[in-house]
C-alpha cells in the first residue's frame, strides 16, 4: 500500500468529520482514477461493526469501516455501535460514495421480564439481554427520539458511576470523567473500554518509571508483578486486565443491576419499527440458561416485533478446546436452523469493539461453509430493506411489505434478491408506494 494510501486510512478515522469526509472523497477519486486497487470482490462480509462511536477496538470510523471493506473487496458491511445512532448518517454516505452494500443500526440491552431468572446474553445477568435495531436510514426525523436520548443518557450515567467506584480504588490516576473520559470519543459516547484506555494512559503519564507502575498495578490488581508485566506493554491487552479486574464481577466498579434499570425489549422494537428499521434479536453461543430454551425465546421474541436475528460467529466455533467446540458448534448450526425455518434474516459479523476481533469472518472454515448462502441472504436482505426504506418507505418491515408480501418467506426472498439487484449508491428512479414488488425489482435493476 502506498504511503498515500496509508495516510489517508489514518485521516479516515480523524476526530474532524470534515477531515474524515475529505480523506473519503479523494480514496473515491484515487479507485476511480486506478491510482489505488481494491482487492477482487468477492462474497465476505461483515454486516456487524462498531465504530469510534461506541468503541472501535482498531480506532475505526464509521468511513474508515467501509473505506477499509472496499479496499479488502468486500461485498457488505454493517454498522452497530452501543446506545446512539450517531454514526449512521457517515456511514451509509461512505456506503453509497464508495460502491458497498450497506445497513445501519444500534445495539442496547433489554430486560425480558419472563426471562428475569433466567440469563440470556448478559453473563451473570438474569433477565438481560443484547438488543439490536438494524436498517436506520439517514435524513429524516427520528421517530420517539426521546427513546434513543434515553439511551445514550441512561448508558453514560452508568459508565459515569463506574468511573466514579473504580476511582476509589486507583485514587492515584483518579479519573475525570469530563475531562479525561469525553475527550476520547467523537459525541461524548463514553464506554466501559474508553475508560480502561484512559486509566492505562494516566498510569503512563503519573508513573512514567516502567518498574514502579508494574508494581503499582500489581497492588492495585491484586496481582503479581510477574503477570503484570505479562501485558503491560501491550495497550489492547492490559485494558482487558483492568476491565477484568475493577468493572467485571468481583471488581469494585461493578454493579449487578436489576432488570427493571434496563428498558423492555418490547419498547426497543416499537422504537426501532417507528424508525422504519427491522427489530434484531441476538444469539450469544446456546448455554446460557435462556438460550437453552430458544424456541420460547423466539416465540416471545417474534410476538413482540423481532423480525431479525444477529450472530457473532467467532465465538461459537474458533475455539481451542476440541469439546467446548464441539458443543458451541451444535448450538450454533441448530440456532442458524432454527432462524431458517422461521424466516427470520440472520446478520452475522465480528463486532470489531475488542482489539484482536477480526476484520471479516473466515467463511472458509468448516464449520461456517454449510452456512454461508444463509449468512449472505442476510446481508442482502439488510442492503435491499435499507434501499427501499431509504427510497419510498417500503422497507422489510412496513406496512407496504406486509400488503405485498404477508408470507415471511416470500418476504425474506424478495429483500435477498432486492439486495443483489440494488447498485449501492445509484439512485432509484421512480418508484412510489403504489409499486407491487415486481415493478420495485425492476425499478432497481
Amino acid at each position: 500500500m502506498s504511503e498515500t494510501l496509508e495516510a489517508l486510512e489514518r485521516q479516515l478515522d480523524d476526530r474532524d468529520p470534515a477531515a474524515r469526509r475529505d480523506a473519503l472523497n479523494r480514496l473515491a477519486a484515487m479507485l476511480r482514477a486506478g491510482e489505488a486497487a481494491a482487492a477482487p470482490g468477492h462474497d465476505a462480509f461483515n454486516m456487524h461493526c462498531h465504530s469510534t462511536f461506541s468503541f472501535n477496538g482498531y480506532g475505526y470510523s464509521p468511513s474508515g469501516l467501509v473505506a477499509r471493506g472496499r479496499l479488502r473487496g468486500l461485498s457488505a458491511m454493517g454498522l452497530v455501535d452501543f446506545d446512539v445512532l450517531d454514526g449512521v448518517a457517515e456511514f451509509l454516505d461512505a456506503c453509497a460514495l464508495l460502491g458497498m452494500r450497506g445497513g445501519a443500526g444500534l445495539e442496547t440491552r433489554v430486560y425480558v421480564p419472563s426471562f428475569s431468572e433466567r440469563v440470556i446474553t448478559s453473563p451473570g445477568e438474569p433477565g438481560i439481554t443484547y438488543h439490536m435495531g438494524m436498517g436506520f436510514v439517514a435524513g429524516r426525523p427520528v421517530a420517539e427520539a426521546a427513546c434513543l436520548a434515553g439511551l445514550k443518557e441512561t448508558a453514560q450515567r452508568r459508565t459515569r458511576q463506574l468511573v466514579g467506584r473504580v476511582n476509589t480504588l486507583l485514587d492515584d490516576i483518579a479519573l475525570d470523567y469530563d475531562a479525561e473520559v469525553i475527550p476520547l470519543t467523537p459525541a461524548g459516547n463514553a464506554t466501559e473500554r474508553h475508560v480502561c484506555a484512559a486509566y492505562y494512559d494516566k498510569a503512563a503519564s503519573v508513573f512514567p518509571d516502567r518498574d514502579r507502575r508494574a508494581a503499582w498495578w500489581a497492588g492495585k490488581l491484586g496481582m503479581t508483578v510477574e503477570q503484570v508485566e505479562k501485558s503491560l506493554d501491550d495497550a489492547p491487552a492490559f485494558h482487558g486486565v483492568i476491565r477484568a479486574k475493577t468493572m467485571k464481577a468481583g471488581g469494585v466498579g461493578y454493579v449487578c443491576e436489576k432488570g427493571e434499570a434496563f428498558p423492555l425489549g418490547a419498547d426497543i422494537n416499537r422504537f426501532t419499527l417507528a424508525n422504519g428499521a427491522i427489530p434484531t434479536m441476538t444469539w450469544l453461543d446456546g448455554t446460557s440458561d435462556g438460550e437453552q430454551c430458544i424456541d420460547e425465546l423466539l416465540d416471545l421474541m417474534t410476538a413482540e416485533g423481532v423480525a431479525a436475528v444477529n450472530i457473532i460467529p467467532d465465538r461459537n466455533w474458533n475455539l481451542s478446546d476440541p469439546e467446548v467446540r464441539r458443543v458451541k458448534v451444535g448450538h450454533f448450526h441448530a440456532f442458524a436452523e432454527n432462524a431458517r425455518r422461521r424466516n427470520l434474516p440472520v446478520f452475522v459479523g465480528t463486532e470489531m469493539n475488542a482489539h484482536g476481533q477480526k476484520f471479516v469472518d473466515d467463511f472458509n472454515a468448516p464449520e461456517m461453509g454449510p452456512l454461508h448462502g444463509l449468512f449472505l441472504e442476510g446481508a442482502l436482505v439488510l442492503h435491499g430493506h435499507t434501499v427501499l426504506e431509504a427510497a419510498a418507505g417500503m422497507g422489510f418491515v412496513s406496512e407496504w411489505a406486509r400488503h405485498h408480501l404477508p408470507d415471511a418467506g416470500a418476504r425474506k426472498a424478495f429483500y435477498a434478491e432486492a439486495g443483489r439487484r440494488a447498485r449501492p449508491g445509484a439512485p432509484v428512479r421512480g418508484l412510489r408506494p403504489e409499486a407491487d414488488p415486481a415493478e420495485a425489482l425492476r425499478l432497481l435493476s
